[in-house]
């Protein structure tokens, strides 16, 4: 199953992530670690009013991502257990980014940088883009309720916060995915091209692939 012991994948809301994820656990035996963004309280809330909730979104997304990473992570036997997630710890300053005013932010990303500092960095993270246009009509197929009315250009604000961070590779191996034309659930095939692409042996650095 490849050399790596710890994998996030990543992308825009609706890239398909968490599906991808499911689907690799289930053919192959990782162990998953999936966000539970339904547990958070404020979500529907920051959708209706994405001013006056932001910060508590984020604080309980943040504080939620940091304690299932470190029961998850912490005490894993990194030569025989293989995790793969379908968020990186990093999405929470990304959207922190994208939705909390200077002052907040600044705030939330001294927080941050403490947690981080706790947590072991995944050795590849998978970005999954299969383009905004693709994103919202999986955003629309999926149903999610307070998902269908986001703010006019969130999408691609939310995607210029991955492609600034994640410029740099941060000891780890960065890969962005051109998905556009795959569909990985429909076509095995698709699905194999695009596992093969994430578990190649590569060293640290950002790389632009296109399966």
């Amino acid at each position: 199953m490849g050399p790596y012991a710890y994998i996030a994948i990543e992308g825009n809301i609706g890239a398909g992530k968490t599906t991808f994820t499911e689907l690799v656990a289930k053919q192959y035996g990782y162990e998953l670690i999936l966000e539970r963004f339904e547990e958070n309280p404020f979500l529907e809330r920051f959708y209706e009013d994405t001013k006056s909730h932001a910060f508590s979104v984020e604080l309980a997304f943040v504080a939620d991502r940091f304690k299932q990473l470190r029961e998850a992570l912490g005490s894993r036997n990194l030569f025989r257990q293989q995790v793969l997630a379908d968020y990186s710890f990093a999405k929470s300053l990304i959207f922190a980014k994208a939705n909390l005013p200077q002052s907040e932010f600044i705030l939330f990303r001294t927080m941050f940088r403490l947690m981080e500092a706790q947590l072991p960095k995944p050795e590849v993270i998978a970005i999954l883009n299969p383009g905004i246009e693709k994103v919202k009509n999986q955003i629309i197929e999926r149903g999610r309720s307070y998902e269908q009315d986001m703010p006019e250009g969130y999408l691609e604000r939310v995607w210029s916060g991955y492609e600034e961070h994640y410029k740099f590779h941060r000891g780890s191996r960065v890969l962005w995915i051109d998905t556009s034309d795959l569909d990985f659930v429909k076509n095995n095939e698709d699905f194999k091209k695009l596992l093969t692409c994430i578990l190649a042996p590569r060293k640290p650095g950002v790389y632009h692939l296109k399966p």
